[in-house]
């Protein structure tokens, strides 16, 4: 199978780097100089389970791209329509599309882009970052991804993607309901950046700061009633689960977002605290903690994308 990697950051360094560790064809589209270093020193990857270099093929030029089978997205979900765009003229009859990003609509983005027939949804569970060009560092989580049809159906393509999977060495499970298992983590994921970012300290701090703690629950709580609203069955359980995954959590674990705000970056901001604020006034639901997180976070977001 002829795969590539869109994306070569925490999430598509580590997965796309243990599928070339395990023989598999894969070509990874980065830049600037993290595509120099790979090219010189090969893709570093450092993991609680092993360190290990693989020395793939490695491009920015995605028209170079032949005949892809899979194309496994590790972008950030705001860039998800302008690389649906860049892959729309490479796709081929059978080829396959797998999103990982954060974020709760990206099979949606891409179905707005490419024909519907190509696009998988899916989600990862890993805390992994580049450390430096070339180099990614997976220092939580047993890495993860759940992957599934947009209809939950059993299809023999995402049958084979498993055993593909499963031959990489990483977990990896077909959901029996994707778009669940997406709010889940989205979940998690949206109740922890703001406020982390906000916050501008570990998780660790925060967690034991009881009214922090009471607004990462209502952060929660509001997601849930915007799934709800949505027809995605969250339950006030899954917030005592996120409660549970932030408390066991290494004490000086940060957010992706969090830290790409800190660095000021562009960040996920929109995607996360914004899109459950925006989902509140489309469908009349109450977000003030959402949209306290997003409105405070707004200018710095926009000074990172120079637009202020």
């Amino acid at each position: 199978m002829n795969i590539v990697v869109f994306g070569t950051g925490g999430v598509g360094g580590y997965f796309g780097g243990k599928l070339a560790k395990a023989g598999f064809d894969v070509t990874f589209i980065a830049r600037g100089k993290h595509l120099e270093a790979i090219k010189n020193k090969g893709l570093q990857v450092k993991s609680n389970y092993g360190y290990f270099t693989v020395n793939p093929k490695v491009t920015d030029d995605v028209s170079q791209i032949k005949n892809p089978d899979l194309i496994i997205l590790g972008v950030k979900s705001w860039q998800v329509i302008d690389v649906a765009k860049q892959i729309k003229p490479i796709l081929h009859e059978n080829t396959i599309v797998l999103p990982l990003q954060n974020g709760a609509d990206n099979a949606d983005k891409l179905r707005s882009v490419l024909d519907t027939k190509h696009v998988l949804a899916g989600l990862c569970k890993i805390v992994s970052k580049v450390e430096s060009y070339g180099v990614i560092n997976h220092f939580a989580f047993n890495p993860e991804i759940v992957f599934g049809e947009y209809d939950n159906s059993k299809t023999e393509r995402v049958k084979n993607i498993k055993t593909i999977f499963d031959k990489a060495g990483f977990n990896n499970t077909i959901s029996d309901n994707i778009h669940l298992d997406i709010w889940k983590k989205f979940l998690f994921i949206a109740t922890v950046s703001g406020i982390g970012a906000m916050t501008r300290v570990v998780f660790g701090e925060f967690r034991e700061d009881e009214d922090i703690r009471q607004m990462l629950y209502q952060t929660a709580k509001e997601i849930v009633a915007i799934a709800n609203a949505k027809g995605i069955a969250l339950e006030n359980s899954d917030v005592e689960m996120v409660m549970g995954v932030i408390d066991n959590l290494d004490y000086h674990t940060t957010a992706s977002m969090q830290r790409d705000i800190m660095e000021s970056k562009p960040s996920e901001l929109e995607n996360f605290n914004g899109y459950i604020s925006r989902m509140g006034n489309e469908l009349h639901i109450s977000t003030p903690i959402n949209s306290f997180t997003y409105h405070c976070l707004l200018p710095q977001e926009k000074k990172a994308r120079k637009e202020l």
